[in-house]
C-alpha cells in the first residue's frame, strides 16, 4: 500500500495543535499528553477507551483525556476522516478552575458524543482559529467551547490506580524514557517476575511496558522539537535509532511526521 500523504497539522494558537486526517490507518494503543477535541467528518471507526470499546460516526465528537491509552480502527476499507484540536492541559485546568465550583475534581472527557451545542462550539472555535481570527473572537470562542464541554460532557472518572510495584516500573520508564533497561531489570525493580510484570503492566495500563516506552520517547521527542531541536538530534536523545525510526513511530501512533509536526510548530512560532 502506498504511504499515504501527510495530514494538515497546525500550531493554531499557543498550547493548540490541530490536526486532519483522512486515512484508513489502524493506530495502536497509544497516549497524548493533552487534551483531545474533534469530530468525525465521514466514516466510523471502533476504539479502545477508558470507557472500553465505543464507536465513532460521522457528526459524533470524539474526545481524549491527556495519558489516556486509545487506539483507533476503521469500520470499513473507506477508513475515516476527522479535525482534531489537542489542547495543553494547562488550558483546560485554568477553564475548569473558572466554570466548575471551587475545589471540584479535574473531570475527564467522554471518548464519544453526539451533542449539538459543544459540536456547534467546537466548530465555531476551529473556524476562529483556522481564519486568524483576532484574539477576541478567538478567546471567546475557546471560552465557549471549554465552558459547554466541561458543563456537558464531562464527568468524574472512578479512580484507577495502579499497583506499587506497576507505579514502581512506570516510574522507571517516566524518568529515563531514553533508556531501555530490559524485561528483567523492570521486574525487579517492581519485585515481580518478568512474566508477573508483562501481565499486570498490561491489564493496569492498557498497554505493554515496551508499548509504554516508545510512547514516553514520542512525548520526549515531540518536547525537544518543540524547543527547536532537529529531528535527527531528538531521535537520538529520546532513544530511538534514527530519524527514520522516529518517523515510523510518529506516524504509527500519531499519524503524521515529526517533520510535519515540526513544521506545524514553527510557523505557529512565527505568527
Amino acid at each position: 500500500m502506498p504511504a499515504q500523504p501527510d495530514p494538515a497539522v497546525h500550531q493554531l494558537a499557543p498550547g493548540v495543535l490541530a490536526t486532519r486526517l483522512d486515512s484508513a490507518q489502524v493506530f495502536p494503543r497509544h497516549a497524548h499528553d493533552t487534551y483531545g477535541i474533534g469530530r468525525i467528518r465521514r466514516g466510523a471507526q471502533r476504539s479502545w477507551s477508558a470507557a472500553g470499546w465505543v464507536e465513532a460516526g460521522a457528526g459524533d465528537l470524539v474526545m481524549v483525556n491527556p495519558g489516556e491509552v486509545h487506539d483507533g480502527v476503521p469500520l470499513d476499507t473507506t477508513g475515516r476522516r476527522w479535525h482534531m484540536l489537542y489542547l495543553a492541559p494547562a488550558i483546560v485546568e485554568t477553564a475548569a478552575a473558572e466554570v466548575l465550583p471551587a475545589g471540584s475534581a479535574l473531570p475527564m472527557w467522554r471518548p464519544v458524543a453526539r451533542d449539538a451545542v459543544v459540536a456547534r462550539a467546537f466548530e465555531h472555535w476551529h473556524a476562529r482559529l483556522a481564519a486568524h481570527a483576532g484574539a477576541l473572537a478567538c478567546d471567546e470562542a475557546q471560552a465557549a467551547l471549554l465552558a459547554a464541554l466541561l458543563l456537558r460532557q464531562a464527568q468524574v472518572a472512578p479512580a484507577r490506580l495502579a499497583s506499587p510495584s506497576i507505579v514502581r516500573a512506570r516510574q522507571r520508564l517516566d524518568d529515563d524514557p531514553a533508556t531501555d533497561p530490559g524485561l528483567a531489570a523492570l521486574a525487579g525493580d517492581a519485585g515481580l517476575s518478568r512474566f508477573q510484570l508483562l501481565r499486570a503492566f498490561t491489564r493496569e495500563l492498557g498497554m505493554t511496558p515496551h508499548a509504554y516506552l516508545v510512547q514516553r520517547r514520542l512525548a520526549l521527542a515531540r518536547s525537544l522539537l518543540d524547543a527547536g531541536r532537529p529531528i535527527a538530534d531528538a531521535a537520538a536523545a529520546a532513544g530511538f535509532a534514527d530519524q527514520a525510526h522516529l518517523t515510523r513511530a510518529f506516524r504509527r501512533s500519531l499519524g503524521y511526521t515529526p517533520a510535519a509536526y515540526a513544521g506545524a510548530r514553527r510557523r505557529g512560532a512565527s505568527r
